[in-house]
């Protein structure tokens, strides 16, 4: 039965041929509508076996769509699969969706993956279906086209195709093929996951039993913990756990950098961490990991403040404590784009673990923190992923009031060493000289105030310059601190879109 690939394609010179040498394993023929490409996407498809349809002008993913899934019904074929091109689900999973069409279990398979945590939206079918963060792919017989008047599909072509359908009561399966793409990306991968515990004699067999099997080695590093947690580990008798104990409490950050440490011995490409109170999802380790693996961040972290919904079950007070945490992070890091910076639901690149100094690493519940400031010190691209919080029996040990009073000092005094490493060492920027202008100016024109205030509560003479000299002072420090904070923010800005073309190059 004759088969055929749709693959819209505009600018996809690096990967188009690949894709296109993909699609030949389960496909006769493959067709590439070339919308506007401004490189040489045709000459490359052509040359990897495709049949090139090319619009002189960019028209949308839409309207390529639809001018190769027309062209493919002309040519003879049975089965016709469009693909997305970011779709990265691998040629057995696309053969499934083949035979369930083959087999006439169906007229139309929807499949989807999610793996993009930018992209929080769900796409409504008219029976009100739910395909997680869109279609990746679609397969269809020829036969059910004679349903769909081309003429009425406007705006998104595939939607508009499903809309007719389900008026015409063709048989459509909607599949989510995420587990399957997960495991295929994660095979031949070394995965490592550290979980630091301290007293978890409660959790910490669940929280071992629930790690994926794609797992190669979870690092249990049992922090002086007064309780059984060791002894429950041992008598796991799993093989793929390594347990380490800290005679003495050392912190949750001394713990995740033993286990670091560990993993880099291993040669483990990727290292996950999950407190050992059960606290953390592994259904959405997932989602951790795939940035890494497809190149776009060196580290991935979870972020449970987006909304309402996702923070459900943290209490105000903590949730407050996040916010204020947030701010702080933002401007010590350099990472204005990075929400919660207190889940500790990481994964982290082999590469960003070798880059920076593991045993400067703060060793209390600030490490989060101060890894943020480390890692933009050195160019690394970090990801937020958003998740739901999961609180269930175990209880947090952070002390939000005494945590900020402590932690806070260490992202200053971060911040400074990230501005004289970053800005003065490895590379030269004047937006130093802003932060530490703003340092002196905004406290002297505060310190200046509140004494011009004291002296006029108690009516004593002052020079009527004074409050002047406070407005300057003050204005100026605040000027040059939001001059720093803009530049700061432009030199990640332009960081990110640098490192994201050298990884395009590759």
């Amino acid at each position: 039965m004759p088969i055929t690939a749709v693959i819209p394609a505009t600018n996809e010179g690096i990967s188009i041929g690949s894709t296109v040498i993909k699609a030949k394993k389960y496909a006769d023929h493959v067709i590439v509508v070339d919308d506007g490409s401004t490189d040489d996407t045709a000459e490359i498809a052509k040359l990897a076996g495709a049949d090139v349809i090319i619009h002189s002008e960019n028209r949308g993913k839409s309207e390529a769509f639809k001018t190769g899934i027309g062209a493919a019904s002309q040519n003879g074929t049975k089965i016709i699969v469009a693909i997305d091109m970011d779709d990265k689900s691998c040629a057995d999973i696309i053969q499934k969706t083949i035979d369930s069409v083959k087999n006439s279990d169906c007229d139309i398979v929807v499949s989807s993956w999610s793996s993009n945590s930018r992209n929080i939206r769900k796409t409504h079918i008219l029976n009100k279906k739910n395909i997680n963060t869109g279609i990746r792919h679609l397969t269809l017989s020829v036969e059910s086209l004679s349903n769909i008047d081309f003429k009425r599909l406007n705006g998104s072509f595939i939607r508009d195709m499903l809309y007719q359908a389900e008026e015409n009561n063709l048989r459509i399966k909607y599949l989510n093929f995420e587990k399957e793409h997960n495991l295929d990306q994660f095979n031949g991968r070394n995965i490592g996951v550290v979980v630091p515990a301290c007293n978890e004699e409660q959790l910490i067999k669940e929280t071992i039993d629930n790690v994926p099997k794609y797992i190669k080695k979870i690092y249990v590093i049992d922090d002086g913990s007064k309780d059984k947690t060791s002894e429950i580990v041992k008598s796991l008798k799993n093989p793929r756990v390594c347990l380490v104990r800290h005679e003495n409490n050392k912190g949750v950050g001394a713990s995740i950098i033993t286990g670091y440490k560990l993993a880099l011995e291993d040669n483990m490409d990727i290292v996950a961490v999950m407190a050992g109170d059960n606290q953390m999802d592994p259904e959405q380790l997932p989602k951790l990991l795939i940035p890494i693996i497809d190149g776009r961040a060196d580290y991935t972290k979870g972020n449970r403040l987006i909304s309402k919904e996702f923070r459900r079950g943290m209490s105000k007070w903590r949730s407050f404590g996040n916010i204020i945490l947030t701010m702080i992070t933002k401007i010590g890091s350099g990472y204005w784009n990075i929400v919660d910076p207190q889940n500790g639901y990481t994964a982290i690149s082999r590469k960003a673990l070798e880059t920076i100094d593991l045993d400067s690493v703060y060793t209390y519940y600030g490490y989060c923190n101060d890894m943020l400031i480390k890692l933009n010190t050195f160019g690394m691209i970090v990801e937020d992923i958003t998740m739901p919080s999961r609180y269930g029996n175990e209880r947090s040990k952070i002390k939000y009031r005494k945590y900020i009073i402590k932690v806070a000092p260490m992202i200053f005094r971060g911040f400074l060493w990230r501005l004289k490493t970053k800005y003065m060492i490895l590379d030269f920027h004047p937006l130093v000289f802003f932060y530490l202008a703003s340092m002196v100016l905004l406290p002297s024109g505060i310190l200046l105030g509140l004494w011009v205030f004291y002296q006029k509560l108690y009516h004593n003479a002052t020079s009527p310059n004074f409050p002047l000299l406070t407005v300057f002072l003050t204005l100026a420090g605040l000027q040059l601190l939001l001059f720093a904070m803009f530049f700061d923010m432009q030199v990640e800005k332009e960081n990110s879109r640098h490192t994201d073309t050298m990884r395009q190059s590759i």
